[in-house]
């Protein structure tokens, strides 16, 4: 998959869900959810291609977002696993892993999953993916083990750049009673109080709220120059339950909206502005799960940065 191909796929609108649908009815070359027992912990995963993967060759991990496993990526299986090897798993406490109460901050998060790549014996390079809040987790992931990464693929991810003055200009900007931040507070907290959520779910949250803002990434190293994708949800449309929300919290959705992108733009671009072969691409009307929106679109874009390391662009 070229960078052609790929900017085809961007250009087109959604309906690929049937199709997929389809797809994921076909066999395929992946393997069901399996678990490894990691710090004494049951962490589940689920992979495909690594019995065919040669030495050197990179191999893609999947970090999901905010509550969800890997299997949040399963609509994408069925278009890389003959072109790629990967693994996606559940973090402590998500699916089918044990909760585990010792992990305090985010950096013993990706510090687990680097143990658990360890224990199955999954060598880098690695190539990356993370949605939403798993774009933040790779993000640390790399400044703990910079020379174990190979490439970078954020889908629509949480902006942890995002500083209080910022913040406080979305604010005003827009006339609402709070901005991202104060927004992402109260979701943890509700999140967290959720009696419908299971326990390890509700401590991940309480987890991640107790830190504060994203306070592990304030002074990380620029990343190496390695190849970067980053998709953002560019105007999108607002959900029902996004209006409800906004109705309820005094939030201006719509210029709310435009600008969290606008400094979403401002902070992506400036995190790969020393990175060849890297880019952030805007797609309008698309939802925040781009990849379940649009597989066909999450797959091409996958496959396009595997490629390019795979091919040593650097």
């Amino acid at each position: 998959m070229n960078f052609n191909t790929f900017d085809r796929l961007v250009s087109r609108k959604s309906g690929h869900i049937y199709r997929w649908l389809l797809l994921l009815l076909l066999p395929a070359q992946f393997s069901m959810a399996q678990s490894v027992m990691v710090d004494g912990k049951k962490m589940n995963y689920t992979s495909f291609g690594l019995e065919n993967r040669k030495p050197g060759e990179p191999v893609l991990v999947f970090e999901s977002g905010m509550g969800s496993g890997g299997g949040a990526y399963g609509m994408l299986f069925p278009g890389l696993s003959e072109k790629a090897a990967g693994i996606a798993y559940d973090r402590n406490g998500l699916g089918g892993s044990d909760i585990d109460t010792t992990l305090k901050s985010d950096r013993d998060v990706v510090m687990r999953l680097h143990h658990l790549l360890e224990t199955l014996k999954i060598a880098p390079p690695y190539v990356l993916v993370g949605h939403s809040l798993g774009g933040a987790f790779i993000r640390l992931f790399i400044a703990v083990y910079p020379d174990d990464v190979a490439g970078l693929l954020f889908i629509d991810p949480t902006d942890f750049m995002l500083t209080k003055k910022e913040d406080e200009e979305i604010r005003t900007l827009s006339g609402s009673a709070m901005g991202y931040r104060g927004l992402s507070a109260f979701m943890q907290k509700r999140f967290s109080a959720d009696a419908t959520r299971t326990a390890g779910e509700r401590y991940e949250m309480e987890r991640v709220r107790n830190n504060g803002y994203f306070k592990e990434y304030v002074s990380l190293a620029p990343l190496p120059d390695i190849p970067v994708t980053v998709l953002l949800a560019y105007s999108r449309p607002v959900e029902h339950g996004e209006k409800l929300l906004a109705d309820e919290l005094k939030i201006n959705i719509v210029p709310w909206f435009r600008e969290v992108d606008r400094f979403r733009m401002l902070h992506f671009t400036a995190l790969i502005e020393k990175n060849h072969n890297s880019r952030v691409v805007l797609l309008p009307g698309r939802s925040h799960g781009i990849h379940h929106q649009d597989p066909a679109l999450g797959t091409a874009a996958v496959l396009d940065l595997y490629n390019q390391v795979k091919n040593g662009k650097r």
